[in-house]
């Protein structure tokens, strides 16, 4: 039982809005792009499904949002909002991002695919990275740890990626981390809203 809408029911009413889709251009590939200012709702979004943070979390990650640099591969440009559960964003958040090679390897040594960067002051952010491998028993997905600042919880979860054939397979897939994505040159423009419980 919930006590309000879920996240389902938050993205059909910043659809409504014109906010679900962003309509951001291929040359996002290039320079970024800016995201809409946050649209307002009402009642209480449902928080972004926590999951195992896995064996390669490497602590203490440089601050950057663009890791293109680390290795080949398409491209993709991921982008959202940090929100609290009341639709608020949470300015300055901490996301911290960490996923495989292309090749499905990661880097236990050093920093390659791994990185923080800081929501804006409504809550924005935006990752400019490659789509990563995969490894034996895994389907597709990124890592991530997104935190309010302060003595706020962490949420450590994880995003998939639509319509791979390994999502049916793999025990940790769950649906409402699902990130939106649609193709633009290059690569694939991605979107997903992390909602805070806390």
């Amino acid at each position: 039982m919930t006590d309000g809408p879920s996240r389902r029911d938050l993205l059909a009413r910043l659809s409504a809005t014109g906010f679900a889709s962003l309509a951001l251009p291929a040359e996002a590939f290039a320079q970024g792009a800016e995201l809409p200012a946050t649209p307002a709702c009402e009642g209480h979004a449902s928080a972004t499904p926590r999951q195992t943070e896995g064996p390669y979390f490497t602590p203490s990650s440089p601050q950057r949002a663009d890791l293109r640099d680390d290795g080949n591969g398409a491209l993709l440009v991921l982008s959202g909002f940090v929100l609290t559960r009341q639709c608020r964003p949470v300015p300055g958040a901490l996301l911290d991002f960490w996923h495989a090679d292309t090749s499905g390897q990661y880097d236990n040594r050093g920093f390659r695919f791994r990185g923080h960067l800081f929501a804006d002051q409504q809550g924005r952010y935006q990752l400019v990275t490659r789509t990563p491998g995969l490894y034996t028993g895994r389907t597709r997905h990124l890592h991530v740890k997104v935190r309010a600042g302060g003595q706020s919880p962490t949420l450590t979860t994880q995003l998939y990626f639509p319509d791979e054939p390994g999502n049916r397979r793999d025990g940790l897939f769950d649906q409402k981390l699902l990130m939106t994505l649609r193709p633009a040159e290059g690569g694939q423009l991605g979107r997903f809203d992390f909602v805070l419980a806390g």
